[in-house]
């Protein structure tokens, strides 16, 4: 009776090992393929569009296999990778031919969204880092980041709103958390992320320490700066533990910390970036700053570039320090051609460092570093001729390492293969006994190649040829037309349709002393290549140092090229808190608008004594939320060292940028567009602080007019009042706001202006003071093509309800109220509804109320009528 298939040794084994793997897709490596069984199976077959099977060798039971060969390793793991598995490639440690019973098998490597570091996962113009988390309550959370791919290590601490924040921007492929605290997780930031549950004694205080000190050879945490961050400490404790456990125990390449500082860093929330559209189009087919600021030529600069998109500085020396070296770059051009063209020779050295510790780095890699090294070198002469302390600064932290140039230069041959298992990697004069192996298999191949010869003219088979596989080694072959002058002492190995195969002791003989030197052959360049790449462990730091540099360089020299050919000017940075842009552009729309059309610039001038505030009226489609958009954006560039979309820009040093515009709704949560943006809105206000630029977006219009002007009206109050004084830019259609610029010094009316060309509204897209009264929706519905019977009909409501309510809102107030008041002395004069109502009027200076209280005293009257 056939064994059901469960109960055969390689499932027994299979069943072990994924016993200690359960949420984890398990890839067993069986002969020249990887194998998954059942429920992996099916996922896997599902993923791959791979044939699911069943295996059951005649038994009742069966069991579902799919299977790839081992050599599609990189190309299946990436999609399974993507599709948001952790997998287990578990490997043969042994081999088939001198196993004893069953082969030998293990997990080598446990591969998730946070830990791959295989280029066809990567993007190579982002990060994938890595998240734990310690979370001890909403105001006490440790946050570690770790880029298993750079060697980045992160750290930061705070409340649940900073911790968010940081979560939102770094983007992390996975984040890592105790086990006790899912729901919490889930209810304060979200359920967008995968996530692994850990058990909570990993996450104490005492363990971190240790496994710190041993990462990083040293006796405590002081020297990173991180000693007062004990939550934070815990995280990065947290994820060496889950990277050791998860089969990475090559973590040399992380060899620092480094804190995140909330202080250093402009405050841009989750709802800015989106809005802003920084990193990520709002439409599908739309383009985002990134896209128009990303000139970098490495993938190093790429992903500094978008640290320090989400991330600008605030220390003005900083900042100003950028923008010189920018500037000394505009004016150098030619060799700031010449560094960009060779910072694109250095390919990527931060993520090189990782296939260094991990060893997973190729001959071509090795060989390419040698080549970046050399760069170095010349990128620190072109920076030391620059009268630039910046420039200066970067020159001295560039290290070529001449002596392992050199190293690598004699041990690896030019145009090396790329895997190290297949010899031919190692240049001739390194090792006495590898030149000789090489010799003996040369002339090995040699004498085939004669033997071949002299064999087929002593047999008269003109069409003989030696030939080899890993069956039966080497071997004569024979066509059937010739089989007949084969000689008795040759022994037939093999018979195929059209030939025989045969061998010969004589060719057996140096078939052994062939497969013997090649076999040590390679034996002797792994090991070769294994030290050279243990002599580069210890480089490292200087490696990581160089790329830090570079990504700097790539940045700062792109930064140089987008201003010459976008025409950006230089911005000045100041502390007196006024913003002012003169014929400001956005970066975005300006590189998208049809050909043929210019945009058109504007000025923007806030203050906090005389203009604080800009109440922005005008008409749909006028061009209100591109400008609102290119002051914020101005404003970043301008904070991350780039030059900007303007003739002139005077911008203050900015702690905070908000933003609250374009309308969606979160209904997942149960939340409908108006609760998102009201929760947006109230985020900004419960979070100003001094130096904030603030961008109000048609705040109020999820809701009826007059709870909607009400909110708009209060929100401009506040913003006036507070004393610190965050200069706000408001768009709305709601006119009556316009009414605010009498009341209040510091506030300002503009609109977009527009004219009237054969009975056509043109949107001329310029600012210019003064507040509108017109929003031309009807005109707007005319031009999206909307049917001519509707909107001749809409114009005529229109003009109807126009004729009834041409009062202001103060008059309708006090007209209705005297009305009102003849109304009541007709009425029984002891109902108390009616007494209540008689106070409240004789108490009311009409005179006194501002529209929008006068609206709302008409509202409350309203509803004690019935």
């Amino acid at each position: 009776m056939a064994k059901a298939v469960g109960d055969t040794p390689l499932m027994q084994q299979h069943s072990a090992i994924k016993a200690k793997y359960p949420d984890a897709i398990l890839l067993f490596r069986v002969g020249d393929f990887y194998e998954t069984f059942g429920d992996d199976a099916v996922k896997t077959s599902k993923i791959l569009g791979i044939t699911l099977t069943k295996r059951n060798n005649g038994a009742a039971y069966s069991l579902e296999l799919a299977g790839f060969p081992y050599h599609a390793l990189d190309t299946y793991v990436y999609k399974l990778v993507k599709a948001g598995y952790r997998v287990a490639v578990c490997d043969q440690l042994e081999d088939p031919k001198l196993a004893k019973g069953i082969v030998k098998r293990g997990v080598t490597e446990m591969i998730t969204p946070g830990t791959a570091t295989h280029d066809k996962i990567l993007n190579q113009e982002q990060n994938n880092f890595l998240a734990a988390l310690h979370i001890i309550d909403n105001n006490n959370i440790g946050l570690c980041l770790v880029d298993l791919s750079t060697g980045e290590c992160l750290v930061g601490e705070g409340n649940v709103e900073y911790i968010d924040k940081l979560l939102q921007s770094f983007k992390p492929s996975e984040v890592i958390f105790d086990k006790a605290q899912k729901a919490w997780f889930t209810d304060n930031l979200g359920i967008n992320y995968y996530f692994y549950l850990l058990d909570s004694w990993i996450l104490t205080h005492q363990y971190a320490n240790d496994l710190l000190q041993h990462q990083f050879g040293t006796i405590g945490t002081k020297g990173f700066g991180i000693a007062h961050m004990p939550h934070a400490i815990i995280a990065a404790g947290a994820i060496l533990h889950y990277l050791k456990d998860t089969e990475h125990p090559n973590l040399q390449h992380i060899i620092s910390i480094r804190r995140i500082e909330r202080e250093d860093f402009m405050w841009l929330d989750r709802f800015t970036i989106r809005n802003l559209e920084l990193l990520q189009p709002v439409s599908e087919k739309g383009i985002c700053l990134i896209n128009i600021l990303d000139n970098t030529a490495s993938p190093m600069g790429a992903r500094l570039l978008r640290r320090w998109l989400i991330f600008p500085q605030k220390n003005k020396a900083i900042i100003q320090e950028r923008l010189n070296a920018v500037e000394l770059f505009i004016h150098n051009i030619e060799a700031t051609n010449n560094l960009i063209k060779i910072i694109e020779a250095c390919g990527d050295i931060e993520r090189t460092c990782s296939k260094i510790g991990n060893k997973k780095i190729n001959p071509r890699e090795i060989l390419q570093l040698s080549k970046s090294l050399n760069n170095c070198e010349n990128i620190k002469e072109i920076l030391n001729s620059f009268n630039n302390n910046y420039c200066q600064r970067l020159a001295e932290s560039l290290q070529p390492n001449k002596y392992l140039q050199q190293k690598i230069n004699d041990t690896i041959i030019d145009n090396a293969p790329l895997q190290i298992i297949k010899g031919g990697v190692i240049k001739n004069g390194i090792n006495t006994e590898l030149d000789d192996l090489r010799a003996i298999s040369t002339d090995g191949k040699n004498y085939l190649l004669t033997l071949q010869n002299k064999e087929a003219n002593q047999t008269g088979i003109s069409s003989l040829k030696i030939a080899f596989n890993n069956v039966f080694g080497y071997y004569l072959e024979v066509t059937n037309t010739h089989k007949d002058k084969v000689p008795l002492t040759w022994i037939r190995k093999q018979t195929l349709t059209n030939a025989e195969r045969y061998i010969t002791p004589e060719l057996k003989e140096y078939e052994d002393k062939i497969l013997g030197a090649e076999d040590k052959i390679i034996a002797i360049e792994n090991t070769i290549y294994n030290n050279l790449l243990n002599e580069m462990l210890n480089f490292l730091d200087s490696f990581q140092q160089n790329a830090q540099a570079l990504a700097q360089l790539d940045v700062l020299t792109c930064f140089a090229k987008n201003a010459l050919e976008n025409k950006y000017n230089k911005p000045n940075i100041t502390d007196n808190g006024i913003l002012n842009i003169t014929e400001g552009r956005h970066p975005v729309i300006e590189k998208t608008i049809a050909l043929g059309e210019t945009y058109i610039p504007n000025n923007v001038l806030l203050n906090e004594d005389t203009q604080q505030i800009i109440i922005l009226t005008g008409p749909n489609m006028s061009g209100k939320s591109a400008l609102l958009r290119q002051t914020a954006l101005i404003t970043l560039m301008a904070h991350i060292g780039s030059y900007v979309p303007a003739k002139q820009a005077n911008i203050p040093l900015t702690e905070k940028i908000f933003t609250r515009v374009g309308a969606s709704d979160n209904l997942s949560e149960g939340e409908s567009t108006f609760m998102v943006e009201m929760n947006e809105t109230a985020s900004i206000m419960n979070n100003l602080s001094p130096n904030c630029l603030i961008l109000l977006d048609e705040i109020g219009r999820g809701t009826s007019t007059y709870d909607g002007i009400s909110i708009a009206w209060s929100l401009v109050e506040y913003l006036q009042k507070h004393p610190n004084k965050p200069k706000t830019l408001f768009a709305t259609h709601y006119h009556e706001l316009n009414e605010l610029e009498n009341q209040f010094e510091s506030v300002k009316n503009y609109h977009v202006s527009n004219k009237e060309i054969n009975n056509k509204i043109v949107f001329l897209r310029k600012m210019v003071a003064g507040g509108s009264t017109h929003s031309f929706g009807i005109h707007v519905a005319r031009m999206a093509g909307m049917p001519n019977s509707i909107v001749t009909r809409a114009n005529e409501v229109l003009e109807q309800l126009e004729k009834a309510h041409t009062q202001t809102p103060t008059d309708k107030v006090k007209n209705i109220t005297q009305n009102t008041k003849l109304q009541l002395n007709i009425f029984d004069a002891h109902s108390q509804i009616f007494d209540d109502i008689r106070t409240q009027l004789q108490n009311t200076d009409i005179n006194r109320l501002t529209p929008v209280e006068a609206l709302l005293q008409l509202e409350a009257i309203k509803k004690k009528l019935g």
